[in-house]
């Protein structure tokens, strides 16, 4: 276990809006945008995440706003291959790079559900979409990698003579991140990810995913695994008491007005989520409430799986705990966000972040002295 490489990341949106918080309307607040993620950045975080859907404000621009009010913050843009050609995403993206001074990473997404992937005209089912994938993440690599001119004849993308002029910044590894709990893309994900991405599961349940993509990376000829990273909504309390009556209110309010938030996920409303990842999610919630030091479940319950949905409950030294014993089964990035966004990541970033930093460093101390001896 390597405690030098650990990274934190956050999540940002462009309104004030959660699933406990309504909003105004707005789609897109620019100041609120900013200040967002100048939270994060301010906080100690390494990098953003800045989410994918169907109808959602378009990624790279979030990140260029981004990029242009904030100094060494990391931008992980997620994106879905299909739609758009990647000879085009290619160029976005290291465009993107060059100008935010070599600050930009992917997160693929390749699609939950039928119904969201056809509303930008994707008609392929579930395990295609991944062999798709698998094609446009080898034409992303060559791009960035390798110079000159190059043709490709695949099952779904065919060009000739395609020549991008747009390295990544200082001609440095664009990082890929990769979600997904299924079968294919477990196999697609071991091979080309720097960063696999996992929701908050148990840590035996997390130290088995983690075992499948070593394996799966192992059969694609790699040398080790991708990176493992794993998401959660850490709600904090000055003491654990305090954060578990803050927890159960969060809760009231999600269950309050479940019918809209489940009308406007990404997954239709009244149906089984069909990704594996919320099924996993929502397996967990039924064999009990609360796992391992505090694994708290009922809130992906409550949305019906969706998404990065299960919370770590307690005080900033609980929470670091828990966050620590991801770590130590191989866990070498945490994302965190909060229901209360902005002022969840003021808190995570001054009272949760240090903590997890600061045992990092007694480990690492801890285990170069145990080496000396």
């Amino acid at each position: 276990m390597s405690y030098d490489d650990v990274e934190i990341l956050g999540m940002i949106g462009t309104a004030d809006a959660s699933e406990t918080r309504p909003g105004n309307g707005a789609v897109i607040d620019p100041d609120y945008t900013i200040r967002f993620a100048r939270a994060h950045e301010d906080g100690g975080f390494d990098r953003v995440l800045i989410g994918y859907g169907s109808g959602w404000p378009e990624g790279s621009q979030v990140a260029a706003a981004v990029a242009a009010h904030t100094e060494r913050l990391g931008l992980l843009v997620a994106h879905r291959p299909g739609v758009v050609h990647p000879t085009l995403a290619s160029r976005t993206f290291t465009t993107l790079d060059q100008f935010s001074g070599g600050r930009v990473a992917l997160n693929i997404v390749t699609g939950s559900t039928d119904v969201e992937q056809r509303r930008e005209g994707d008609y392929l089912p579930h395990d295609e979409r991944y062999a798709r994938t698998d094609e446009y993440l080898r034409i992303l690599r060559a791009a960035w990698d390798t110079t000159g001119p190059r043709d490709f004849d695949g099952d779904y993308y065919r060009f000739e003579g395609f020549h991008p002029h747009v390295p990544p910044h200082g001609n440095r590894h664009l990082e890929l991140f990769f979600g997904g709990s299924s079968p294919a893309a477990y196999t697609v994900g071991a091979r080309h990810a720097d960063t696999y991405m996992l929701w908050g599961e148990p840590l035996r349940e997390t130290a088995e995913q983690i075992a499948t993509v070593t394996e799966r990376a192992a059969a694609a000829g790699r040398d080790r695994r991708p990176r493992i990273s794993v998401s959660f909504r850490p709600i904090l309390g000055a003491t654990d008491e305090a954060a578990w009556e803050r927890a159960h209110r969060i809760l009231d309010t999600i269950n309050g007005g479940a019918d809209n938030l489940r009308a406007n996920q990404l997954h239709p409303r009244g149906a089984e989520p069909q990704n594996a990842g919320s099924r996993r999610l929502l397996a967990v919630a039924e064999r009990g409430e609360l796992h391992d030091r505090c694994l708290w479940t009922p809130t992906a319950k409550a949305v019906g799986g969706g998404g990065n949905s299960t919370a770590l409950v307690g005080s900033p030294e609980t929470v670091a705990a828990a966050l620590l014993d991801y770590i130590e089964i191989g866990v070498n990035t945490v994302l965190i966000r909060g229901y209360d966004p902005l002022q969840d990541a003021i808190d995570y970033g001054r009272d949760l972040v240090p903590l997890v930093r600061q045992e990092l460093a007694h480990r690492r101390a801890t285990r170069s002295d145990r080496a000396v001896v």
